[in-house]
């Protein structure tokens, strides 16, 4: 049996309860052969007192950062795991067999990504996901080019992905569509499993419906193809937004 060491990295903030909660989360797997690296930016005194108790394989830096991105290249350039994945404060995995269903393995997982399904909880509209069963599947296809079709806590990567990449911190809000489609580009290989890896949040930044989003999503779309098209790229963000903006009416 082959059992890959696997790195989780999660950026926080002043959000003690939802941290207990992922810790929790994590604790609970079946599967053990991880270690945790917790981005703290520079929060309370009572989530410093929580974070210099948890023991090993627990692990904290507490600085002030640049957003979460920044977090998150922060936990990859400490992380030793052969697999890298993400998980937001508050957000927990689905049940406790998630990490030993895809990594008990008898051979080694040729491609470069995993990814399954997430399920939201929050007030997202409904058009994000399954309106019946709030759920988002992971879609590796040239609809990449249209949203972005991983979501980072259903997703896992290798760490020799991160050897020459990184966030890029020019995109504040969408850093992890930039890495999804890039790879896409780039024609590296992802593994889409047919089960829900985790429960996370969907009222976050990048669910907001703001232009600004949209704009971002245009920009980053633009930079890793050709200018030529960014006026397609802006009338299928102009759709999203509208359909969105009506939807939240």
């Amino acid at each position: 049996m082959i059992t890959p060491k696997i790195s989780i990295i999660i950026p926080v903030f002043n959000n003690l309860s939802g941290l207990i909660k992922t810790v929790e989360s994590i604790q609970n797997q079946i599967f053990k052969n991880f270690e945790v690296w917790i981005m703290d930016g520079g929060s309370s005194l009572e989530t410093q007192n929580y974070l210099s108790n948890l023991e090993k394989p627990f692990y904290y830096q507490s600085r002030v950062d640049n957003g979460i991105y920044d977090a998150m290249n922060k936990g990859v350039a400490l992380a030793k795991g052969e697999w890298l994945y993400f998980l937001g404060s508050g957000d927990i995995f689905f049940d406790d067999t998630v990490l030993s269903s895809i990594f008990d393995i008898k051979e080694p997982i040729s491609e470069h990504i995993i990814a399954g399904k997430v399920v939201y909880e929050g007030a997202t509209s409904a058009f994000v996901y399954n309106a019946k069963k709030k759920v988002k599947e992971a879609d590796w296809s040239r609809f990449m080019w249209i949203r972005n079709g991983l979501h980072h806590q259903s997703s896992f990567y290798k760490k020799e992905l991160f050897d020459s990449l990184i966030y890029q911190l020019k995109y504040p809000v969408l850093a992890d569509y930039w890495l999804n489609l890039y790879l896409y580009k780039m024609g590296f290989t992802c593994k889409i499993i047919n089960s829900v890896v985790a429960k996370c949040n969907s009222d976050g930044v990048s669910k907001s419906g703001d232009w600004s989003i949209y704009q971002e999503e245009i920009q980053l779309k633009t930079d890793l193809s050709s200018l030529a098209f960014k006026p397609f790229y802006y009338t299928i963000a102009k759709i999203k937004y509208l359909f969105r903006k009506r939807l939240n009416e």
